[in-house]
């Protein structure tokens, strides 16, 4: 029943939808829906990286409340093409640059597609046996790819869990590690608890850190610097703990980064474990970005010193080709994860988890349900073989080396830190700067020896940067270190070719001449 208006009420008969999972419906809309993405994938390279639309430009065309009646797919999708492509920054583009890659394959999508197609839910092995099985197998496949310790694969009474994103991972591993600590210490003591990283890991530690009740004074982010390529220092680490112990406080937990978000420096896990050691601290090395890399044997001294540390993951939906969601975690002790995450509420409770015959990875993760992530990435392991993953990377580090050669042949610029990946830090320099007219006719350039200040250098590169995304295409990212604004090209995209990165590179030396041809241009 519907009232108008005028206060007339009248019958609405609507269109009937039967099953709402009917096969021969299914399978008319997935071949459509495989068609749409089968276009996209094909056009992608033409849209503006970068989305071009203004906040709340969706809000404004579509309706204000759902339809009460059935629409059709066809109807759907062309809205999708009409207003959602528009308001996508397109990660998948050949010409995306920014941030860090959020790889993509055919086995990884059909693998996503099969994964939910099944709708399964695997929090313990009764409910899904597979999932437990196939994922338990997986990661230590993969485990023994990167060369990990015995210790860190079931075979060796370790184990590898699936997980959505990286700040699980950390969160799982310092929540353990603060009960493992506040066991021996007493729970009246967590506000003494530290943990402790460089000022060049990711956020996620921070907010890991607020969850897990460690006192925000207690998070050290301790100091880096150029001259070891923003690496946390063992030294740094080691007189800040003690510090730390003086004033009576704990330490509980260190954060290592293989690979950090700013700059990909490497911490040495090493020393950093034989510092760490002394103290008890839980070692957990994040390698998001970089861990991928670790199965060709180039890259595997990245990690040296693994064996020492207590657990370590990475992000497969960075640069592994398994679509978002995919973070493999690895423990040495899982018993320290169960025992802090675990839950046993009676409706849980059956034989095969009672009798410990089987894992359930309800007790590994912060949520109760589970995906079958784990299937994708068995098909992306399958379906291209460790020897042309191992290619897929080694030719995006390449075109990384070519991109980086165009940066040193241009004495415009300067490579800021070293390339170790795929991912070249870079800006214009000082002196390229000084010889703006702008900047000549406000100040001495060269008065006491000294180019442009380090104020306008960031001024300029911030231009250059805005200039470079502005135009559609190509986008990248920057970061800040030192005080340095540097642009970041992070290479890791599945459809990235050469001639992509030759077109970003012609994109950048046109944006820089029209600054430096072009005093008077605007600066921020």
């Amino acid at each position: 029943m519907e009232t108008n208006a005028f206060g007339v009420t009248s019958q609405i008969y609507s269109p009937t939808i039967g099953n709402p999972l009917d096969p021969e419906e299914f399978k008319r809309q997935g071949y459509m829906m495989i068609d749409f993405l089968a276009d996209y994938y094909r056009n992608v390279a033409n849209y503006p990286v970068l989305s071009q639309v203004e906040p709340n430009y969706l809000r404004k065309a579509l309706p204000q409340s759902a339809p009460f009646d059935p629409e059709s797919i066809e109807a759907i999708l062309q809205d999708v093409q009409q207003h959602i492509i528009p308001g996508i920054t397109h990660w998948l583009s050949p010409n995306y640059f920014a941030y860090f890659p959020s790889s993509a394959s055919t086995a990884g999508i059909l693998g996503e597609m099969l994964s939910t197609g099944l709708g399964v839910n695997g929090f313990n092995w009764l409910s899904s046996p597979a999932i437990t099985e196939l994922e338990s197998i997986v990661m230590d496949w993969l485990g023994q790819e990167l060369k990990l310790p015995g210790t860190f694969l079931f075979s060796g009474n370790g184990g590898g869990v699936v997980l959505n994103t990286t700040c699980e991972a950390i969160l799982c591993t310092l929540v353990a590690a603060r009960d493992k600590v506040l066991s021996q210490v007493g729970n009246d003591n967590i506000t003494k608890l530290v943990v402790y990283a460089s000022d060049q890991t990711h956020c996620a530690l921070k907010k890991a850190a607020q969850i897990a009740g460690i006192h925000p004074k207690n998070i050290h982010a301790i100091k880096t610097n150029k001259s070891t390529s923003f690496a946390l220092s063992p030294e740094s680490l080691f007189s800040t703990i003690l510090v730390d112990v003086e004033n009576g406080l704990i330490p509980c937990f260190l954060c290592a980064t293989v690979g950090t978000t700013a700059t990909t420096a490497i911490d040495p896990i090493g020393p950093l474990c034989n510092v760490a050691k002394k103290f008890g601290i839980w070692v957990h090395v994040d390698a998001a970005y970089a861990g991928s890399a670790c199965i060709c044997p180039e890259f595997r001294n990245s990690i040296d010193g693994i064996e020492e540390v207590d657990s370590f993951s990475f992000n497969a939906h960075k640069w592994f080709f398994t679509n978002l969601l995919c973070c493999c975690l690895w423990v040495k002790n899982p018993n320290d994860l169960t025992k802090s995450l675990s839950t046993n509420a009676s409706y849980l409770r059956n034989k095969v988890s009672d009798s410990k015959q089987a894992i359930d990875y309800k007790d590994w993760q912060i949520t109760l349900s589970k995906k079958f992530n784990a299937l994708k990435l068995w098909m992306v392991l399958r379906s291209y073989g460790i020897g042309n993953l191992r290619n897929f990377l080694r030719n995006h580090v390449k075109m990384a080396k070519t991109f980086e050669e165009f940066v040193k042949m241009d004495r415009r610029f300067e490579i800021f830190v070293p390339r170790t990946f795929s991912t070249v830090c870079f800006r214009l320099t000082p002196s390229a700067i000084a010889k703006l007219e702008h900047y000549a006719n406000t100040t001495k350039a060269h008065q006491n020896g000294k180019l442009a200040s380090e104020d306008f250098v960031n001024q300029v590169n911030y231009k250059l940067l805005d200039l470079i995304n502005g135009s559609g295409k190509v986008y990248m990212t920057h970061t800040v270190v030192a005080g340095a604004f540097v642009l970041r090209c992070a290479i890791g995209g599945t459809l990235t070719e050469e001639k992509h990165v030759n077109m970003m590179w012609e994109t950048v030396q046109e944006k820089v001449d029209s600054i430096l041809g072009k005093p008077k241009i605007a600066l921020y």
